[in-house]
């Protein structure tokens, strides 16, 4: 197991400030804690997605091997751990689910061999352990594994049968179009959903390829800022630096996407796992688990169930939390949040142990403000402090506070 970053209050070189903290870009937040917008625009009308969505999606782990046993028996570890009561709500389904080809009326049919209850089934087993039900198509003729049709020119048929089944989430792919513009394929599936008369949170998955964050907040509840994650530190970092461009996009009813999330799969350290759910929670990213939470390791458990980390995810003023400084490898990442409180991640991204050091100006604060540091992860509260916070940080570790004025 990789070091752990925890320290003492003696290693930690802290000191602190005040009331108006850096927006990501596009407007600010006032003394009261209020966000003021320049320009925003008009977000999606189904009233979801007011915080990121929180869940769990198959792909990451399972790929296309999933089957109805998995899905309920991940149903019930979400509640049985603890997960359910925490805000993961949606249980989604990725790829795979389907039969090759729709039936003799163009319906989409849930493949029998691993599917044989069905998706109407499956969701009222879902909705009666208080959990949601997510789904998978694609804004092309067929998904990307190939194994199942995609909804182009069935958006009507599709959304109508979601709804039907009880889905709560449509993931929505881009694979094998047409070759026209995500821009024109992506709003007929919307309508579609609208249509229904149910709530089905829509998120549009085209990678980023046509900057969805500056088109997609009245179409989608979240759209895909980059490509697809895998299990590594280089693929996960870049992903968080892609991710970060688009922050003044994000607001309650919309949110960017840096993908799934990929704590507990094994390709990352501890400390890597802690630095990436840190940095997605900061950045109010979708917190959809990718694991099996049948069988999580004790560490990923305590890093999927952290409260105050997933508060920081939570929080209703719903400001994207950003870079907001880089020396090297060393980094500074912040964030606004209600109640006049900032959320502040210190990061080694570099190979080496190091001291990363936030000054006032980095993140928007007066230096004469006294501030309560709150270690996220220790869960421990530090002395009142006035000027700029250190942490001393092991190879690729990070720090989470969240900084509190007194007055």
């Amino acid at each position: 197991m990789a070091p752990t970053h925890r320290h003492t209050s003696a290693t930690l070189l802290l000191h602190f400030f005040a009331a108006v903290v850096i927006l990501s870009g596009g407007g600010s937040v006032d003394a009261g804690g209020r966000e003021v917008r320049l320009g925003r625009r008009n977000l999606i009308s189904n009233g979801l997605g007011r915080t990121p969505p929180m869940g769990w999606n198959s792909w990451n782990h399972f790929h296309c091997n999933i089957e109805e046993h998995l899905i309920r028996e991940t149903a019930d570890a979400m509640v049985s751990t603890g997960l359910a009561a925490l805000g993961y709500q949606y249980i989604n389904l990725d790829d795979c689910w389907a039969e090759l080809n729709r039936d003799s009326q163009g319906n989409l049919v849930p493949k029998a061999s691993t599917f044989p209850s069905g998706i109407k089934g499956l969701a009222d087993y879902v909705h009666s352990k208080g959990l949601k039900l997510g789904i998978y198509s694609d804004a092309g003729n067929q998904t990307c594994s190939k194994k199942m049709p995609g909804s182009l020119d069935h958006e009507e048929q599709d959304a109508k049968t979601f709804a039907s089944w009880g889905i709560d989430y449509l993931k929505y792919d881009n694979c094998n179009d047409d070759g026209t513009s995500p821009k024109i394929r992506y709003p007929v599936m919307n309508k579609a959903l609208m249509r229904t008369g149910r709530p089905i949170f829509f998120s549009l998955c085209e990678w980023g390829v046509e900057d969805p964050a500056t088109w997609a907040s009245g179409i989608g509840n979240s759209w895909r800022t980059t490509g697809d994650i895998n299990d590594t530190w280089e693929r996960m970092t870049k992903r968080a630096d892609t991710n970060d461009r688009w922050a003044a996009y994000a607001a309650p009813g919309g949110w960017n996407d840096p993908d799934m999330l990929e704590v507990g799969n094994g390709g990352m350290t501890t400390d890597e796992y802690r630095s990436h759910f840190s940095i997605w929670a900061l950045a109010k990213a979708p917190l959809l688990i990718g694991c099996d939470v049948r069988s999580m390791s004790k560490e990923t458990y305590e890093i999927l169930t952290n409260s105050e980390v997933i508060a920081v995810n939570q929080d209703q003023l719903g400001v994207q939390g950003k870079k907001v400084k880089k020396d090297g490898d060393l980094e500074v990442w912040a964030g606004p949040l209600s109640k006049n409180r900032v959320a502040l991640v210190l990061w080694n991204r570099g190979s080496s142990p190091a001291t990363v050091t936030a000054q006032m100006a980095d993140v928007g604060l007066s230096p004469s403000t006294i501030v309560d540091v709150r270690d996220l992860w220790a869960h421990s509260t530090l002395a009142s402090v006035t000027g700029p916070i250190s942490a001393y940080l092991m190879p690729h570790g990070s720090m989470m506070f969240v900084l509190t004025p007194k007055s």
